[in-house]
């Protein structure tokens, strides 16, 4: 009988679920899965999830006190939800889960140093070990050397936000456990720049990035895992095969569940081995210089951060109107 394309994705690639839906994840069964601020504040508003909801906002207020506001409320426990959602999905997954920190310290290693271990600890209060929790954190030059300061502590991350070489040999160098190019949104940028409508899958500007990123581990030897991420359709997910990881939605999973063919292998560790590339030393100053030099990865660097900015807005909102109803 012909295995359906993600069952033969899985045979080369580590498959990973883009959502913080527990019930879609039931479905696909993947090995890990990722969550972000835009996830968890869609979760959270699904009825099913309401007592996940009810239960951390009255953790948060027991923990805070009744002269606590509502604002200071909602703070922690938007940090708690997260684990919260984290801990059930690894209820269902033999493998890890993202947990993301606040996009808004993602300029401040200190702080997000701080709040990564925070994070490993209220997974370790629940019984989870920290070598299935991986702490996502935006690749600036200050959030990969937080990351760095955490991997030395055995607390493994997943820099998120990628879209240029410098960031990705940045966190290679600095010892990340993995990293996750964002394949959709460079497309939206090129698209949206060139006036195109569409790329072929084979020249798709986001299926070549990550593509030169798996190359350039491959070639020197780098731990790093890849994982891309944020498809927009299966052809960029299919050029991608091979690759070490892939987090994919929901809706895409089912589309490649239901679509039979054969599909043949694009990234090879030993190909990458043999490929012309030239090794590039980075320190801060080359990276600022090449960030600056590549206007798609800094205007979406910055239009990342801020869109992950405005989800937690959203969700602390959230939190504050159903902490007031239960409130009375």
């Amino acid at each position: 009988m012909a295995k359906n394309l993600l069952e033969q994705l899985r045979e080369m690639t580590v498959v990973v679920a883009d959502t913080g839906d527990i019930q879609a994840i039931e479905t696909f069964k993947p090995r890990d899965a990722t969550t972000n601020p835009s996830l968890i504040t869609a979760a959270a508003q699904m009825p099913q999830y309401q007592g996940i909801v009810d239960d951390t906002l009255k953790g948060a207020r027991a923990t805070l006190g009744k002269s606590a506001s509502a604002a200071e409320v909602a703070n922690l426990a938007f940090e708690r939800l997260a684990v919260s959602f984290g801990h059930k999905i690894l209820e269902v997954i033999p493998g890890r889960v993202s947990t993301e920190v606040d996009a808004r310290l993602s300029y401040d290693t200190e702080a997000s140093i701080a709040v990564g271990r925070e994070l490993i600890k209220m997974y370790e209060e629940q019984g989870v070990s920290r070598e299935r929790v991986l702490i996502k954190i935006a690749s600036t030059w200050e959030g990969i050397q937080a990351a760095a300061v955490l991997e030395k502590e055995g607390i493994h991350c997943n820099l998120t936000l990628l879209f240029g070489m410098h960031q990705a040999i940045a966190c290679a160098e600095n010892g990340i456990t993995l990293i996750s190019p964002f394949v959709g949104r460079i497309l939206d940028w090129y698209k949206k720049d060139t006036g195109r409508d569409s790329y072929a899958p084979a020249e798709d500007p986001g299926v070549l990035s990550v593509t030169d990123v798996y190359n350039y581990y491959k070639k020197f030897g780098y731990k790093t895992e890849v994982m891309g991420a944020s498809f927009r359709n299966i052809g960029e997910i299919t050029e991608l095969a091979g690759c070490d990881l892939l987090t994919i939605a929901p809706a895409l999973l089912g589309e490649l569940q239901a679509t039979e063919g054969e599909l043949v292998r694009k990234l090879d560790p030993q190909k990458a081995a043999n490929a012309p590339i030239e090794k590039i030393t980075m320190d801060k100053a080359t990276f600022d210089r090449m960030h600056a030099e590549n206007r798609m990865a800094s205007e979406k660097l910055s239009e990342g951060i801020e869109g992950f900015t405005k989800a937690l807005e959203t969700l602390e909102k959230l939190l504050e109107d159903r902490l007031a109803v239960l409130e009375g």
